[in-house]
């Protein structure tokens, strides 16, 4: 019987050296992976914000240029054969319509 209860008790004490040296690494890991997720959501919190900022809409732009000045450049186009008549008419009703 002493023997018996011998066993049992190394049992008893390597079972809980076991447990409480697995609780101590099951800690330490959450402790880890704890800093680790607040870091991941800080770079997502920042990319989310500089996403933002270049998702933003770009300001007014400036007035669209003098329709004389499109015709002539448009008409030397043409002129010069980079348009065809088509092409020409089509981009001058599109200017004189806006």
């Amino acid at each position: 019987m002493p023997g018996l209860l011998r066993g049992v008790a190394r049992t008893a004490v390597v079972a809980g050296t076991a447990s409480a040296v697995s609780g101590r690494v099951q800690r330490r890991q959450a402790e880890r992976f704890a800093d680790r997720d607040a870091q991941i959501m800080a770079q997502r919190g920042q990319a989310y914000q500089q996403g933002a900022m270049a998702a933003a809409p770009p300001p007014p732009s400036a007035p669209a240029a003098d329709p004389i000045a499109q015709l002539k450049q448009l008409g030397e186009l043409h002129a010069s054969g980079v348009l065809t008549d088509e092409e020409f008419a089509a981009q001058k009703a599109r200017i004189l319509g806006a």
